[in-house]
């Protein structure tokens, strides 16, 4: 299973993402699935990937040979970041089709991906895209800045509580990193290590870039802190009246 967590807010844009991919009784097994790609001063994109591994790592790979060898390819010219979207869920469905056998040995097997790509061109704001298996895709808006992929529910309140479009990129970096950690305390199919990486506004390079580690000093404090507050909050709340409960009605 995977967590990533793309945030958009006015001062630039937040990525984190976990890096298991098994967590089988005997084994655990580990992929980046942050992924960058840019040219210094005009574009810079981020891919997260979440789904079959196997498709997501053809996908990313052909997206950077092209990038690297043509410049004319899609990633190269696009003048919005829309458009390489559409390009990614062009190139991902292509790749999900070659294994697609509904009568086949490969019956049953899922070759679906989903990513976010974020980032931004120059001329343009920045901004992401989650974009689905069947290639279509959607975007942040104001009542929604941040996009998930993976397993999202258990990191989704503390981002719906705080995230606004003025928050800082750092309050929106530690909000990404406690929706993260949330989700590695329910969940061990996600785990460490945790890549993070600051994008800000029109800066146009990449270069804000940290791996936390499951023992990374700074992971553990921010753990402890999290947990402790939130049993001070819950402490601190209006006291609950014992008192005040009826008995259950009878019942017909």
């Amino acid at each position: 299973m995977t967590y990533c967590v793309g945030v958009s807010v006015d001062s630039g844009l937040v990525f984190a993402s976990d890096s298991r991919t098994n967590a089988g009784s005997d084994q655990v097994s580990s992929y980046s699935k942050m992924h960058t790609l840019g040219i210094a001063g005009e574009r810079q994109f981020v891919i997260l990937t979440a789904g079959n591994l196997a498709t997501s790592q053809a996908v990313v790979a052909q997206l950077r040979q092209e990038f690297k060898d043509d410049p004319d390819c899609p990633l190269n010219k696009a003048r919005y970041l829309t458009e390489a979207a559409d390009y990614l869920g062009e190139v991902s469905r292509r790749r999900q089709k070659r294994y697609v056998d509904k009568d086949g040995p490969n019956a049953g097997f899922n070759p679906a991906a989903t990513f976010i790509l974020g980032g931004q061109i120059a001329g343009e704001p920045p901004g992401l895209h989650m974009i689905y298996p069947e290639g279509n895709h959607i975007t942040t808006s104001s009542a929604t800045p941040f996009l998930q992929i993976g397993e999202a529910k258990y990191g989704k309140p503390i981002l719906d509580r705080i995230i606004e479009h003025d928050t800082s990129l750092a309050d929106a970096a530690r909000c990404a990193l406690v929706s993260m950690d949330s989700t590695m305390k329910s969940n061990v199919t996600v785990g460490p290590p945790v890549e993070l990486l600051l994008y800000r506004c029109d800066s146009l390079v990449l270069d804000r870039y940290r791996r936390l580690d499951e023992d990374d000093p700074y992971l553990r404090a921010l753990r402890n802190s999290w947990a402790e507050n939130i049993r001070l909050a819950i402490a601190a709340l209006p006291p609950f009246r014992l008192d005040a409960l009826a008995s259950l009605p009878d019942k017909p």
